[in-house]
């Protein structure tokens, strides 16, 4: 059923009110995707396609970054936002939604990645290259290309998330279920292992 103009804007004041309603101080960490997660729960199907929306690219960029192949990263990106959709009803809200999408993303990724670990992929990165690099060249080097396959996807995840998507370690954190400390150290062992692999230094 399609939503009528009247009943779109009655749901964005709604929501509005229900934003304005949170005190000044704790408005920086409100997470208004929650209203969306709300509005799903309460029966609003129209607000899950609103997260699907906001959230598809960013979701298949992590995808492609982690299994470097477009193909499989789509199929990847139906399958996590239909765990998503499954699932929502056990987001504990302890985090922000964001949060909780990258980390099914991220291990969904995985998974996959995993299981095709066997096949060699050949696919040409653009931007996403360009940011996992450390230092982005001003051309595409192909050996980024072939350093990032020598990667586990679990390297590969955390320079996405950190060069590419720009989360904070925090962000990191989150997403994987680990402390900072954690993941600046793990952050930190996969950049070596891109820099030695890129260089040269290992196979």
């Amino acid at each position: 059923m399609s939503t009528t103009g009247n009943e779109a804007n009655g749901t964005d004041v709604q929501d509005s009110a229900l934003i304005a309603a949170v005190p000044e101080k704790y408005r920086p960490s409100f997470d208004e995707d929650l209203v969306l997660v709300e509005r799903f729960l309460a029966g609003d199907h129209g607000a899950f396609e609103q997260l699907y929306a906001r959230y598809h690219d960013k979701v298949f960029a992590v995808s492609r970054g982690i299994l470097l192949d477009a193909e499989e990263a789509a199929d990847a990106v139906q399958e996590i936002f239909t765990l998503v959709l499954k699932n929502l009803h056990r987001f504990d809200r302890r985090s922000k939604f964001s949060t909780w999408l990258f980390r099914v993303a991220v291990n969904r990724s995985i998974q996959e990645a995993r299981r095709s670990r066997h096949k060699y992929k050949h696919v040409e990165l653009t931007e996403a290259v360009e940011r996992v690099a450390p230092e982005p060249p001003e051309t595409i080097d192909p050996k980024i290309h072939v350093a990032l396959q020598k990667l586990t996807p679990n390297d590969r995840a955390l320079l996405i998330l950190f060069y590419w998507e720009e989360l904070s370690l925090q962000e990191i954190a989150d997403s994987l279920r680990c402390n900072v400390n954690a993941a600046k150290t793990r952050l930190y062992r996969a950049r070596e292992r891109f820099r030695m692999v890129y260089e040269g230094e290992i196979d």
